[in-house]
Order: structure tokens, then C-alpha cells, then sequence
């Protein structure tokens, strides 16, 4: 299997519309005008991205303080995306791209070493999107733990 292409800075971040946990859907148009932080995470409900998604509610108001608003993606059922909310208190979108297009549109599905084996899957990743909807950052193979503070520290919030 062959290298998922990657995005880079300046690229046109590729257009979704994805159906959300609360059964609307979400279009990647529709935030245009404000910045998004698009996080990509393997599974709902997992201790990782539960840490990840936690950190990302705690820095949300200073996040949209800034500019920004946050969507989770993974390729979860929306019902599960929902559980997921409900139990963290999660207080923004989470989109289900149960087919992985999206995904791997954005270079965050494809080959990765998980516990020293080569497998497929998604790549945790975070894209920040400009308000003209271009990558300003694509940030491949993110830790869960430490992640959001690291982000909130490039992006010039701390």
C-alpha cells in the first residue's frame, strides 16, 4: 500500500459535509469566514481520544475566543459520536466519515505503526483551516495526550 498523500500549508482543504452526532450534518462551507481546527481521531470512546476530545472541550472558549472553532472527526457511527458527547460533556461538532474519504482526503487514513506493527487506519492529525477554507497547519501522528496545549502554544493562545 502506497504513502496516503499529505497535506501541507496552502493547500485547499478539501470540502466535506458529514453527518454530526446530534443527526444534523456539517459542512466544511459553512464555517467559512471563521477559523476551524479539524481534529482527526481513530475512535470514540477510546482512553486517547477521550483524553484528546477532553482537552480540546477544555481550550474550546479560548479557542473560539480566538477564532476558531473546533470539529472532531473519525469514522464513528453518528449514534456512537453522540454517546461519546454525551458522556465527556463534549461541547462541539463531531462529524462521522464512516466510508474514511474524508479522511483520507486530508491524508489522516493510510498506513501507521501502532505497537511496532504496520497497520491501516486513522493517522491522528490536526488541520487548522483559514477562513478562506485553506490549511494553515496539517499536523500528522499527534500524541493525544499534550496535544491541544502544544497547539494552543503554536497558535500564539497561552
Amino acid at each position: 500500500m502506497s504513502e496516503t498523500p499529505r497535506l501541507a500549508a496552502g493547500d485547499a482543504a478539501p470540502d466535506f459535509t458529514l453527518p454530526t452526532d446530534e443527526g444534523e450534518t456539517l459542512s466544511l462551507k459553512e464555517l467559512r469566514g471563521r477559523k476551524v481546527v479539524l481534529y482527526a481521531y481513530p475512535a470514540a470512546m477510546t482512553p486517547g481520544c477521550t483524553k484528546q476530545a477532553c482537552d480540546f472541550r477544555d481550550s474550546l472558549a479560548s479557542l473560539q475566543a480566538a477564532g476558531y472553532e473546533v470539529v472532531g472527526i473519525s469514522p464513528d457511527k453518528p449514534a456512537k459520536l453522540a454517546k461519546f458527547r454525551e458522556h465527556d460533556a463534549l461541547t462541539f461538532p463531531l462529524v462521522s466519515d464512516q466510508d474514511k474519504s474524508v479522511l483520507t482526503a486530508y491524508g489522516a487514513y493510510g498506513e501507521k505503526q501502532l505497537y511496532g506493527k504496520t497497520v491501516t487506519g486513522v493517522i491522528r492529525s490536526t488541520f487548522v483551516i483559514d477562513e478562506e477554507g485553506r490549511i494553515e497547519r496539517a499536523l500528522y501522528n499527534v500524541k493525544a495526550t499534550g496535544h491541544v496545549a502544544k497547539l494552543r502554544k503554536d497558535l500564539g493562545l497561552d
